[in-house]
Parts: C-alpha cells; sequence; structure tokens
C-alpha cells in the first residue's frame, strides 16, 4: 500500500477520514472513538493482508481496507465491545470477496458490514459527526468530482429535497429544517464509493436519485432497521443493471 503517494484519491481519503477522526475525538474529549476506529482499521487490513495472501502469497494492506475500517470507525458506537468494530470489518471485507457479480463485488463494504451486523448481532450505530456539513460537504464534493461520482450526489440531492420539501410545506415545517434529516457523512462519503456505483452518467443520476426515493420511503414507513445503508446496499444491487442498460445506450448515459 503506497501510503505516501498524496495524489491517489484513496490516500487523500485516508488522510481526511483519519485527520478528520483526531480533531472530533479531540473536539469532543472522546478517546472510545479513536480506539474504535483504530480496531476496525487494524482488522479490516488483517483480514484484507490474509485474504491476500492466501489468494497470491504476497501480504499485502490495500488501501481500500484501510477506508473501510476508518468508515466503519464512524459509523458503530464507541460503546460497543471492541470484538464488535472487528466483527463488522470481517464481515465488510469478506463481502468483497465472496458476494461477487462478473468478477466484481456488488456491495459497498462498509455498508455491508455495518448494516449486516446491525440486523443480526444488534450493533448499535451513531454515525459520528455526520451533521458536520460544513466539513463533509465541501470535501465530499471534491471526492465526488475526482472520483466522477458528482451526478451520483446531484441526483440524491434534487430528489432529497423535493421530497422532504414537499413533506415540511405539507406538514408546515420550515423548510431550512429539512436540512437535518441528511447524513452528511453517508452523503458524501459512502454513497459516491466508485466501485459498488454505476460507471455512466445516467446511471449514477438513477443510483442517487433511487437512493433518496427509497430512503423517503423507508423513514415513512417508520421502518425499525437503518433506512440508509439498506437503500444504498438495493441500489449497490442494482448497479450492474443500470451498467448494462446505460451500454446499450452507446455509453452517453
Amino acid at each position: 500500500m503506497n501510503m505516501l503517494n498524496l495524489k491517489s484519491i484513496k490516500t487523500q481519503l485516508i488522510l481526511f477520514l483519519g485527520c478528520f477522526a483526531l480533531f472530533i475525538a479531540v473536539k469532543d474529549k472522546d478517546p472510545a472513538f479513536l480506539f474504535t476506529t483504530l480496531i476496525a482499521v487494524i482488522f479490516a487490513s488483517a483480514i484484507e493482508a490474509l485474504i491476500s495472501y492466501l489468494k497470491t502469497r504476497t501480504l499485502r494492506i490495500g488501501e481500500s481496507a484501510v477506508i473501510t475500517g476508518l468508515i466503519a470507525g464512524y459509523v458503530i458506537s464507541s460503546d460497543e465491545v471492541w470484538w464488535k468494530p472487528a466483527l463488522v470489518c470481517s464481515l465488510a471485507i469478506l463481502s468483497k470477496h465472496l458476494v461477487r457479480f462478473q468478477k466484481k463485488h456488488i456491495f459497498n463494504p462498509a455498508a455491508f458490514g455495518i448494516f449486516t451486523a446491525i440486523l443480526f448481532f444488534g450493533i448499535a450505530a451513531q454515525w459520528k459527526a455526520t451533521y458536520l456539513w460544513y466539513v463533509l460537504a465541501p470535501l465530499g464534493i471534491y471526492f465526488a468530482h475526482r472520483l466522477r461520482k458528482t451526478e451520483v450526489l446531484i441526483g440524491y440531492a434534487v430528489v432529497s429535497c423535493v421530497l422532504f420539501g414537499t413533506q415540511a410545506l405539507l406538514s408546515k415545517v420550515p423548510l431550512g429544517n429539512i436540512s437535518g434529516y441528511f447524513s452528511y457523512f453517508y452523503i458524501f462519503v459512502m454513497i459516491i464509493e466508485p466501485k459498488t456505483s454505476p460507471s455512466k452518467p445516467l446511471g449514477k443520476y438513477v443510483f442517487g436519485t433511487g437512493i433518496a426515493v427509497l430512503i423517503f420511503i423507508f423513514t415513512e414507513a417508520g421502518v425499525k432497521f437503518d433506512a440508509e445503508l439498506l437503500s444504498l446496499l438495493l441500489m449497490n444491487a442494482a448497479v450492474p443493471l443500470l451498467n448494462k442498460v446505460s451500454s446499450k445506450r452507446g455509453g452517453l448515459v
């Protein structure tokens, strides 16, 4: 893993998430958050390295595994015992290698690991610092641009604002309040993951739109599971179809 290549978007994301985690831990006086994140990164990296060794007989830690661990650290509650973030990262990394279609993994690894652990093992989520939009939005827009996923953000933002804005008007709630409905860490870090989102512009718009619609439906239905994570995973599953349809349209969409 080349952690010194500052031009690498993955390296930049690792540095951002790492520095942001340190800032939050100091600001909130929350060393448990750093401990949970460190455990998640260690286990994600260790499992990825083990699988790499079993496959190629070379020991390699991918940057993607570090990112998965960092994301898990932000989302999992710091009150959980150490083996729970380890379990989340085990499920996340294993999903990359076991749940595949046409030699590619289908689901966002962090989302899969976290949602599965919440659903079957009762792990609590905290979404640390997810409402610090003034930090997450500028950096998230930059990362989305570098990853060519800006259309995902546009599709998500437009549809979310229309749906929740209409709901606010009908409920006679100030429109400014809808900003509190959004999980900015989820939006600007998780849904723009490049390998589990569409490759063509129209597919990206549909992907972002679909996530927004599903979140709205699940939220209005009062579901007890994490609506954001399930919505992302369901749209991940639709990506092969979105890519296929886009390709048949000549690649422009």
